[in-house]
C-alpha cells in the first residue's frame, strides 16, 4: 500500500505550495488526495447541489494545478477544517496532511496556520507544512535532515530512500526537507512538538514534516508503522 497523503486545499493563492509539496511526497510513493472542507450544509436542496457543485470544481482547478493524473478528490463537510480533516484522515487511512504556510508569511519560510497548529497539537497524523512560495521553485530532494526521536530518523531515511536523497541529523539550512519528531511524552500515535521543535518550524526555509510519536511514515510504496 503506498503512504496516503491528503493535500488541504481552498482555492486561496497560497494553496499552490501545499500542492506543490503534495506532489514532491507523492513522487516519493505516495497516494495523494486533494481535500476541501465545507463547514456547513445548505438547509434548501437545489443551493446544497449548487455548493457542492462549486467545492467540485475547485477540487477540479486544484487538480488542474497539481498536473492531473490519479488524484483522489475529497469534499469533506465540518464545522472544523481540522476535525475535517483528521476524520477523513481516519476513514481513508492517510498518513500525512499536508498545509500551506499562512498567507502572510514572507517568501521562503514556513509559518503555522491556524488548521497546521489545531493538528500539531495532539493530531493522529503527520504534519507537512510548506514554505510560501514552494509551488515557484525547484523541487528536488537531495538531503533530508530530522530532529527527534527514532520515528523522525526512520521517517526521514524512508523518504531518503524513495528519492535517492542523503539523511543528516539536526537542524541544516541546507538540506531539502526537514523532518521533525514528536515530544517523547506524547501520546502513541499523536503529534505534539517541543518548544524548540516549534521554533525550528518557524525558522525554516524548507518544508517541514512532523511526525506522530512513535510512528514511521513510510515512503516508498510502504505504510506507516509504529516504532
Amino acid at each position: 500500500m503506498a503512504t496516503k497523503i491528503i493535500i488541504s486545499y481552498d482555492g486561496t493563492n497560497n494553496e499552490d505550495d501545499a500542492i506543490a509539496l503534495g506532489r514532491v511526497l507523492a513522487q516519493a510513493g505516495g497516494e495523494p488526495v486533494l481535500a476541501y472542507v465545507r463547514h456547513s450544509q445548505e438547509p434548501e436542496l437545489d443551493r446544497e447541489k449548487l455548493v457542492q457543485a462549486q467545492a467540485e470544481a475547485l477540487l477540479e482547478k486544484g487538480a488542474e494545478l497539481y498536473g492531473g493524473g490519479n488524484i483522489g478528490r475529497e469534499v469533506v463537510e465540518s464545522r472544523s477544517t481540522p476535525e475535517g480533516l483528521s476524520a477523513l484522515a481516519e476513514r481513508i487511512g492517510a498518513d500525512v496532511v499536508v498545509f500551506c504556510s499562512d498567507s502572510h508569511t514572507a517568501a521562503g519560510k514556513v509559518s503555522i496556520g491556524n488548521s497546521a497548529r489545531r493538528l500539531l497539537e495532539g493530531g493522529p497524523v503527520a504534519v507537512a507544512i510548506a514554505p510560501s512560495g514552494f509551488a515557484s521553485s525547484q523541487h528536488h530532494i537531495g538531503e533530508v535532515a530530522y530532529v527527534g526521536d527514532g520515528a523522525a530518523a526512520q521517517t526521514a531515511q524512508a523518504l531518503a530512500g524513495a528519492t535517492g536523497a542523503s539523511v543528516v541529523q539536526g537542524r541544516s539550512s541546507d538540506v531539502d526537507v526537514l523532518v521533525v519528531g514528536s515530544r517523547p511524552e506524547a501520546r502513541q500515535g499523536t503529534v505534539a512538538l517541543t518548544a524548540a521543535s516549534e521554533n525550528l518550524i518557524q525558522e525554516a526555509r524548507t518544508p517541514v514534516l512532523v511526525v506522530p510519536h512513535g510512528v514511521t511514515v513510510a515512503f516508498g510504496g510502504g505504510v506507516a508503522v509504529g516504532v
